[in-house]
């Protein structure tokens, strides 16, 4: 990888890291298209139970490259839109991920890198962090990242910040719900890691269909439909040999084996 730096934290957690500090680890092409191979890849690794994402250097990831963007506006429509398709894709495959993404946001985090945010699974950001949705200085509109954003810091939050492009800190990113945990800069590895431990101690195939049933619950009415598949889902887990030793080294008080090994 050229952009991004990659490492195995733990037998069951990689780190992936913007590497581009001197541009603020700015997007282009070469980003886009490492990202989306670097989650496919930690996706289908059944041993990975999590995955940290954070940035080098001061910032978290300051948006476009700027000579990206001077290219971009001699694209035409055509090339635009399948440039945008591009960074819609990276995105989706990593809100797709099957293994707990957790953002370490620890410098200023800008347009297309809160988009990156937002399909993080738990954001913890240090004091000091500063977001914002800056396309509409542009003339232009958080367009390809506003499906997760909107979801992830809500519709009210995002009608103000999409249309001002105020900057906002961490603080304020918290409370709408969009941080997950503030850390004192200093200590930013220390909330990641109590995050990721806690984690790593749940049932590896429980998680991820933890996972995957938020996606599929949310924002959907209560029908017998979905109280049928529910009950389903619990009754597979339930029955699965992971969710049987769980519950027995519960009930015998003893680490189930997913931790003893």
């Amino acid at each position: 990888m050229n952009t991004l730096e990659i490492e195995r934290r733990s037998p069951h957690v990689a780190g992936v890291w913007l590497n581009r500090p001197d541009v603020r680890n700015a997007f282009n092409e070469s980003v886009i298209a490492e990202l989306a191979s670097a989650f496919a890849t930690i996706g289908a690794d059944p041993d990975v139970r999590a995955v940290v994402l954070g940035g080098r250097g001061k910032a978290f990831c300051a948006g476009a490259d700027l000579n990206w963007m001077r290219a971009l506006a001699d694209y035409d429509w055509g090339q635009n839109r399948d440039d945008a398709g591009r960074l819609a894709e990276m995105l989706a495959t990593i809100d797709r991920c099957p293994v707990p993404i957790v953002g370490r946001i620890h410098g200023d985090c800008y347009a297309g890198g809160v988009g990156l945010a937002s399909v993080c699974d738990v954001r913890v950001a240090a004091e000091g962090v500063t977001f914002c949705l800056s396309e509409a200085r542009l003339g232009l509109l958080p367009a390809t990242i506003s499906p997760y954003v909107v979801k992830a810091m809500g519709e009210q939050a995002a009608r103000r910040f999409f249309v001002t492009a105020e900057r906002f800190d961490a603080a304020a990113a918290r409370t709408m719900g969009f941080v997950h945990e503030v850390a004192a800069a200093g200590a930013i590895d220390t909330a990641v890691d109590a995050i990721v431990a806690a984690i790593v101690a749940n049932g590896p195939m429980a998680t991820r269909a933890c996972k995957q049933l938020v996606r599929d619950v949310a924002g959907r009415e209560i029908t017998a439909e979905l109280r049928a598949e529910t009950a389903r889902r619990i009754a597979d887990i339930r029955a699965s040999a992971e969710g049987k030793e769980g519950v027995q080294s519960f009930l015998e008080k003893r680490k189930p084996a997913w931790l003893a090994s």
